[in-house]
């Protein structure tokens, strides 16, 4: 054989080899992609959740040494968040400084005056912290505060509004309003006495609750009123009831009457906002408006609720860890160098205009936005 053909087979075997190996390489890189794309496991330099955890934990530490201490549910929301966060990545020493902080503002002298009346959803949820602490410590002064909370919100205070009777005596919390917010604020409280005691009543009147709620505010199409008078689909309203519905199917015991409507109105709505997801993995102001601006609350909200649907098994793994996944990469963009995200939606009545919703300021480092992020960053490390 002639050196000239040899050469010219040499060159065709080499082509050959080459574009095999360019095609295995494709369909390997492909393949990567698209496991990549749904996995809630490992991620990109930058993004771990442990490590933006620790840092969304050490920048609330840095806020409650800084501020005067508040009560108001966003700081609930966080504390409740970080005490979560420190026991997954089990880092007493993180715990125990959040810990002293707690105990400072909350157990010293003079501190009765920080401590909110139990009057109101978004002062009774204020409980769910001190059961959380109780979880780990087992000390009596967390249970007693906590059950207080809970409890009262289903015993009829003194000169009770028409309102308020009417609710109770069907067997509600007075508290009952029928505003968005509520599905977080009542059932995170109840469940989490539920859990450190195991009593029955709390978690069954929790899901009573809540299907009175899907019954009121819940539209066809998955997503939910302001409020019964307020038609618009307001982010992080939504973004409420996705992480109570969550939190809720959790805990809430397979028997129990209600777990199928529950379940079945969770995945009702995390089916339709995987419809109003923007390409970058955002959700807006007005879920239901791709004019509005995305906002960072809602985002991490749903990004919350569909990261425990998926390690819970209510959702499908590919569909539903895609857009988790892709919502937690867009939302870690708004994350400022200081710790601190961006375009959170300030707090927000319900008001029937909807230049109102659109009007809302665009905050940054609002607790609001801090706390789900850090619920978002704690869920990814759950198996």
């Amino acid at each position: 054989m002639s050196k000239k053909i040899l050469s010219g087979c040499t060159l065709l075997y080499l082509f050959l080899v080459s574009n095999l190996y360019a095609s295995i390489g494709s369909n390997i890189e492909t393949l990567a992609v698209k496991i990549e794309s749904h996995d809630l496991t490992e991620f990109p330099k930058g993004a771990d959740p442990k490590e933006i955890g620790i840092k969304l934990t050490e920048r609330y530490i840095r806020t409650i040494d800084t501020q005067a201490p508040r009560v108001n549910y966003p700081y609930v929301c966080t504390w409740l968040g970080a005490f979560r966060f420190t026991k997954t990545i089990g880092d007493d020493n993180l715990f125990n400084r959040l810990l002293e902080r707690y105990n400072n503002i909350f157990f010293n002298t003079g501190s009765d005056n920080l401590v909110p009346p139990a009057n109101h959803v978004d002062n009774n949820v204020f409980g769910s912290v001190p059961l959380e602490i109780y979880k780990t410590m087992k000390e009596d002064k967390y249970l007693k505060m906590g059950l207080k909370y809970s409890d009262l919100q289903w015993e009829l205070p003194n000169d009770p509004r028409m309102s308020e009777i009417k609710w109770h005596d069907q067997g509600y919390s007075w508290q009952t309003r029928i505003w968005i917010d509520d599905m977080y604020m009542i059932t995170t409280i109840q469940s989490q006495a539920y859990v450190v005691t195991n009593e029955r009543k709390y978690i069954e009147r929790t899901a009573r609750e809540m299907i009175l709620y899907l019954d009121e505010i819940q539209r066809p199409n998955g997503l939910f009123y302001h409020t019964p008078d307020v038609p618009f689909f307001w982010g992080r309203g939504n973004g409420w009831m996705a992480v109570g519905m969550a939190d809720l199917l959790k805990v809430l015991p397979q028997d129990n009457p209600g777990r199928e409507r529950i379940e079945k109105a969770y995945k009702l709505m995390m089916k339709t906002l995987l419809n109003y997801q923007a390409e970058d993995g955002m959700w807006r102001q007005l879920v239901d408006d791709k004019t509005s601006w995305k906002e960072t609350s809602a985002s991490a909200m749903f990004t919350y609720a569909m990261i425990v649907g998926v390690k819970n098994g209510w959702l499908d793994e590919v569909t539903y860890g895609t857009a988790a996944r892709k919502a937690w990469l867009a939302l870690l963009t708004y994350l400022n160098d200081d710790d601190n995200l961006r375009n959170v939606c300030e707090g927000t009545n319900a008001y029937n205009d909807y230049q109102y919703y659109i009007n809302r300021r665009q905050n940054t480092g609002d607790l609001h936005g801090q706390a789900p992020l850090l619920w978002c960053a704690d869920a990814l490390l759950h198996k």
